[in-house]
């Protein structure tokens, strides 16, 4: 069955006109009166739809029951990237979206190919995002991973450290666990790494951050900016990956793991 994202309020019963961007797609997959579609809104659990009108530029269903369905990963995974290529990006994206990446926070690092800046930062950041709500319709996920706008690490780490750290608002937080990407020596195996965070989240939550680099890798500087901020360095084995690939092969492991 077709599935849609609907970026608004849905509830069983309703008549409905669909979002301008939603009521495109189901134009251009050539649905017709009567047909049944799937909607989603990204707040959890889908709905089915039944298609009442079809206009020129608008599109009208009966919103069916809901389905508290979830086909998310057991823990939050946040991917910190090193911004890449083109096409290896939009690939990035679409495959974390896939694999259940919790948000994507795309880093613009020293080694990075691709500069962004003002309008076009923001261009390819609704392009990205775009990606990842069309894997998650393609893929069965109920929730669409957040792009967050670019940031260099130095920015990034910046933010993470002014985070809240009062002692009644971490007790209902999930443990942070921190890892980079490394092949120097010293790593952790990623399942050592795993087992590690899960017993110091003990019975809370477990989220974890996961920083790779771009083509090249991150510089010396960098490497050493994360392992200051707490970063763990952590290894897929001795092989070279892609810049692409990296963060792919750990949603990977950690989805075949929990």
């Amino acid at each position: 069955m077709p599935r849609f994202h609907c970026p608004t309020a849905l509830h069983a019963g309703d008549e409905l006109e669909l979002p301008a961007g939603t009521s495109r797609h189901v134009q251009v997959r050539r649905m017709q009166p009567d047909d049944v579609i799937t909607l989603f809104n990204g707040e959890g659990g889908e709905f089915k739809a039944t298609i009442l009108r079809m206009g020129r530029s608008d599109v009208v269903v009966r919103v069916g029951e809901k389905t508290d369905s979830s086909r998310e990963l057991n823990l939050r995974v946040n991917l910190w990237s090193g911004i890449t290529a083109n096409e290896r990006m939009d690939w990035l994206v679409e495959k974390a979206t896939e694999l259940g990446a919790f948000s994507l926070l795309p880093i613009t690092a020293e080694r990075s190919v691709l500069k962004l800046k003002g309008e076009r930062s923001d261009k390819k950041l609704a392009h990205w995002q775009a990606i990842a709500v069309a894997a998650s319709e393609q893929c069965g996920r109920n929730r669409v991973m957040a792009v967050k706008s670019p940031l260099s690490l130095a920015q990034a780490l910046l933010a993470a450290k002014a985070e809240p750290t009062d002692q009644a608002v971490q007790a209902n937080q999930a443990f942070q666990a921190r890892w980079i990407l490394s092949l120097a020596e010293g790593t952790k195996n990623i399942g050592d790494a795993l087992a590690d965070a899960q017993s110091s989240a003990q019975s809370s939550p477990l989220e974890i951050t996961v920083l790779s680099g771009p083509e090249g890798g991150l510089s010396p500087a960098e490497e050493a900016q994360a392992l200051a901020a707490g970063f763990v360095p952590v290894t897929l084995g001795p092989r070279v990956l892609r810049a692409e690939t990296a963060p792919v092969a750990v949603l990977s492991v950690l989805g075949a793991l929990i």
